[in-house]
């Protein structure tokens, strides 16, 4: 009886509908059309986490992260946190060996300076701090990081540099890889308060929330509404990952870019593409709110 019953309970489950993905077909049709007149490989992935509708533009193709990795090496490090094996505040000795470059705040540190660890973590996402970010990549472990990627179920996210075997990769795609999808998932999980812990969740998101990289398309959207982002650019790669908590519900997006033209990891096809996604998507999810740029800003306050 008891087999009988599990048999007639598997059959029910498997002959359940699967579960219909909402497509938003207009918005999907405005941003083909911007990429099409962009001419750059893009890719874009959106959610509304509300209406649960999303768009998909080569949301499975993978694309360089360059500093979008910086969010799951910041998981990889919450998790030895939450397991003891870190400490939140705990002192850190910093040493002129871990110099990526003295073009960072870390990089700049006498040898034998004093730092908590909560410091670091925050230099690495908000200013993007090269150095800082490979210093808690170390402290992790690039491989402990890819683990954990693919234990929460993150199969187009890996961590490349400085993990053992993982050189090819690294020649295609440099620090790491992703998919839009995956990535804007990610952010979706942290925050969700899914993502290693509810309290892990709640302070990685704070931190997300406070970019230094606000010109890009942070600066499309009103600078009293929360947002968190990462953003990620090399000369040929532009990118950003942003979680919009709008007045009509939030939503994440994640767009990238490869094979870019330009020669400047600044100001290229691939920034101006960031903000125009950006403006897009806050005028249709928001279209009554009132509100846009200040004259001149863009021109007079960007990096």
């Amino acid at each position: 009886m008891k087999n009988y019953l599990f048999c007639t309970l598997l059959v029910s489950l498997v002959s359940l509908p699967a579960i219909s993905q909402q497509y938003d077909e207009a918005l999907t049709a405005k941003l083909q059309q911007l990429f099409n007149d962009s001419k750059i490989d893009a890719g874009i992935y959106v959610r509304h986490l509300t209406t649960g509708a999303v768009v998909e533009i080569k949301a499975d193709t993978l694309f360089p992260t360059a500093s979008m990795i910086k969010v799951p090496i910041m998981c990889g490090t919450f998790s030895k946190i939450e397991k003891g094996e870190l400490k939140y505040d705990e002192e850190m000795t910093y040493l002129t060996s871990l110099m990526y470059t003295d073009d960072d705040i870390v990089g700049k540190f006498r040898d034998s300076s004093k730092i908590d660890l909560a410091q670091v973590i925050w230099l690495m996402e908000s200013v993007s701090d090269n150095t800082a970010s490979l210093w808690c990549q170390a402290l992790a472990g690039g491989a402990y990081i890819n683990e954990w990627l693919e234990d929460n179920g993150f199969k187009n996210i890996r961590v490349n540099s400085r993990v053992e075997g993982r050189e090819g990769y690294r020649s295609i795609y440099g620090w790491g890889y992703t998919s839009p999808r995956d990535m804007a998932e990610l952010l979706a999980l942290i925050r969700a308060g899914k993502a290693i812990s509810p309290a892990a969740s709640e302070r990685m998101y704070r931190i997300l929330s406070k970019s230094y990289w606000d010109d890009r398309g942070l600066s499309q959207l009103p600078p009293y509404v929360n947002a968190a982002s990462k953003q990620g650019f090399v000369r040929t790669s532009t990118s950003e990952v942003v979680l919009v908590n709008a007045p009509h519900g939030d939503y994440v997006y994640c767009i990238a870019t490869k094979n870019q033209q330009s020669r400047s990891a600044y100001k290229n096809e691939g920034t101006e593409l960031l903000r125009q996604v950006s403006k897009l998507l806050w005028e249709y999810y928001e279209p009554d709110y009132g509100w846009s740029p200040a004259a001149g800003i863009v021109e007079k306050y960007t990096q």
